[in-house]
């Protein structure tokens, strides 16, 4: 199969990305999307007539960016549900909340990046706990949803945020949760964000023929609040940023940084098209082939996803 890509500059804004695309009816769930691409994700897709619920756990800072899209765009398309992805009950109830109500798209867009180390409401590693067990149980909670969105010629869509941080590390079997090891913050976000990309393909196995294609996107490299970890010390180490603070040549914009995961959630080349890694607008070339891009064996590695869902419902206590 050739590669898909949009043909466009990685640079593009979401909103171009959405621009030519009617979403009026369509209806999309985004977590995290208080701050960052997030908002930038909700912008789009609502200005291009999608009715869009930001799923937070900061409720008034949700309502803060609901009302500030919402004035942007000129009506009111944006709306918040609570949702702590920390707290599995949390994650149950807002699942309980949307129903069977028909759902077209789902963006697993929140995320935690390089925090020390702690444990969820339900005693799972931070980083993973947050990153995927608690989307995991976000996405199979609102399948029926999904299969209740997706329409003759047009599937729903689930898209899970991962990351280039997939290449610091594969899933450890052994102790994911950093119970017996030395805990490494981002041999952790590696490990979560591998954990991202295989969700996608085990989903997508599981969900195709129901109607509902699921895939990873990498966003690139933003400066949003996901960095609040971070001293600005350790962001000059790795190159990030100069001494002055100007962020280096390569970083996207929140609004750039948004674009890969509209495109994976709208666009016409990824119609029926799932269990990929998507970057730049682009299904991602192997990791090696372009410098400090791709997508590494071990992410979409279709055995590693099997067991990796095998984990998840014994994590979650929730099977299919």
């Amino acid at each position: 199969m050739a590669r898909i890509t949009a043909g466009l500059s990685p640079f593009t804004d979401a909103a171009v990305i959405a621009e030519d695309h009617d979403l009026t009816g369509r209806t999309v769930v985004i977590t995290g999307a208080a701050t960052g691409i997030g908002v930038e994700t909700a912008r789009a897709l609502a200005a291009a007539g999608a009715e869009v619920t930001i799923a937070v756990r900061n409720r008034q800072a949700g309502e803060t960016a609901a009302a500030e899209i919402n004035a942007d765009i000129g009506v009111d398309r944006v709306k918040v549900g609570a949702l702590d992805l920390s707290d599995l009950a949390s994650v149950a109830g807002f699942v309980s909340a949307w129903g069977d109500r028909p759902l077209n798209i789902l963006i697993n867009n929140a995320g935690v990046m390089a925090c020390p180390q702690s444990y969820t409401a339900n005693d799972l590693e931070m980083q993973i706990g947050v990153n995927h067990f608690g989307h995991f149980l976000l996405g199979i909670g609102l399948a029926r949803a999904l299969m209740n969105g997706a329409e003759e010629g047009r599937t729903a869509r689930l898209v899970s945020l991962s990351s280039i941080g997939h290449r610091r590390s594969d899933i450890n079997w052994d102790d994911p949760h950093y119970r017996t090891r030395a805990y490494d913050k981002w041999e952790s976000y590696g490990q979560s964000k591998t954990a991202n990309s295989l969700f996608a393909v085990g989903y997508h196995k599981r969900f195709a023929d129901l109607g509902i294609t699921a895939n990873a996107v990498m966003p690139g490299g933003i400066m949003t609040p996901l960095q609040r970890h971070l001293p600005r010390e350790e962001m000059i180490a790795m190159g990030w940023m100069n001494e002055d603070g100007v962020v280096r040549e390569g970083f996207k914009t929140p609004a750039q940084g948004a674009s890969t995961s509209v495109w994976a959630a709208i666009s016409d080349e990824l119609e029926g098209v799932g269990g990929l890694y998507l970057e730049n607008l682009a299904q991602a070339l192997p990791w090696g082939e372009e410098p400090n891009a791709g997508v590494m064996p071990h992410a979409l590695d279709p055995e590693s996803a099997e067991r990796l869902w095998a984990l998840s419902e014994e994590t979650t206590g929730v099977k299919l």
